[in-house]
């Protein structure tokens, strides 16, 4: 039987009618939500992003405020901008844009965000509140996922997770969260690039998580090597998940986004659109086609995860400007 197609924008629009809801409340109360946005320099992919996140907010009663700093900013001037804004009580949630300009630590940066008002939950503050399950927020995309999870399935004590990466944002913190209840929990097991058989894992799961980006990575570096002068042999941008690497009635959550090249010409070269660009297709880290014929449930990639990662946002946004 084909699995069900987990429907993120359903999710999503759930979520973000509560969030406006939520938001008209705080707004009669006389503390609107205000998300402040800060980007240092010109990135195309960033510039994306927050022309998402000010349509988002818009549509659900969140004032939206972009804040673009130059290029060459210096590290003091971005702790100072964010320490202002931390000041400022007019503004209840703020989010720092990546990447950053390499001449900035981004993971100093993120620290200095005022932690009431961190939106992504990336605070070492934050962070340790999640980890002691007194989180009032957590990273986005790692909610996300959970949540497309419990409504997919409400009873997770006792199952068998996988969680195949170990990011900040999403593999850690997913884990974590799952692990919240003392009584209710799944049993988590985290594998990473250092993982010995992951097959010999993931045939084992009943429920997998999978957040790596994988294919992505391999592109992205293909890439600065041709750019290099190298002349590096075409990158494997198979899925890292196979449908043989599956358990029978799996739930699978793809939480990976990868813009990667639909195929490669004779000469090894990207192939192109009709405009001549390289021809880019977006997948995630399993293999959906074959792998929705196995499993019982699964997310696509777009339309899965992503959507509710966006509501997710909101919904911190919120949570900051409630207190």
């Amino acid at each position: 039987m084909t699995a069900r197609i987990i429907d993120g924008e359903a999710v999503a629009e759930d979520i973000r009618k509560q969030v406006a809801e939520d938001a008209d409340q705080l707004t009669k109360a006389g503390r609107k939500p205000h998300l402040a946005a800060v980007q240092v320099g010109e990135n195309p992919a960033s510039k994306l992003y927050t022309n998402m996140q000010a349509k988002a907010c818009q549509s659900v009663g969140i004032d939206y405020e972009l804040l673009n700093l130059p290029e060459d900013t210096s590290q003091e001037a971005l702790l100072a901008r964010l320490a202002a804004l931390g000041n400022n009580p007019a503004v209840t949630g703020i989010i720092l844009q990546m990447p950053l300009p390499t001449q900035l630590n981004a993971r100093a940066a993120q620290a200095a965000i005022d932690p009431r008002k961190d939106v992504e939950g990336l605070h070492p503050a934050n962070l340790g509140r999640l980890f002691f399950g007194d989180e009032v927020v957590a990273p986005c995309t790692a909610k996300a996922a959970v949540e497309l999870l419990k409504r997919t399935c409400p009873l997770l004590a006792g199952k068998e997770i996988v969680v195949v990466g170990h990011s900040e944002i999403v593999g850690k913190p997913a884990a974590v969260i799952l692990l919240q209840s003392l009584t209710e929990s799944p049993t988590v097991t985290v594998c990473h690039v250092a993982t010995k058989d992951l097959a010999s894992h993931t045939r084992r799961a009943e429920v997998l998580i999978v957040a790596t980006g994988v294919s992505q990575a391999r592109w992205l570096g293909y890439n600065r090597k041709k750019k290099a002068g190298q002349n590096p042999p075409l990158p494997d941008l198979s899925p890292l998940i196979k449908a043989d690497m599956l358990k029978k009635d799996a739930i699978v959550i793809d939480v990976a986004t990868n813009r990667i090249p639909i195929g490669f010409d004779q000469d090894g070269e990207p192939l192109k659109n009709e405009k001549g660009k390289t021809a880019i297709k977006t997948v995630g880290d399993v293999d959906f086609e074959a792998a929705k014929e196995i499993a019982s449930a699964i997310t696509p990639v777009p339309g899965g995860v992503g959507p509710v990662t966006v509501a997710m946002l909101l919904a911190n946004t919120v949570a900051c400007a409630k207190g």
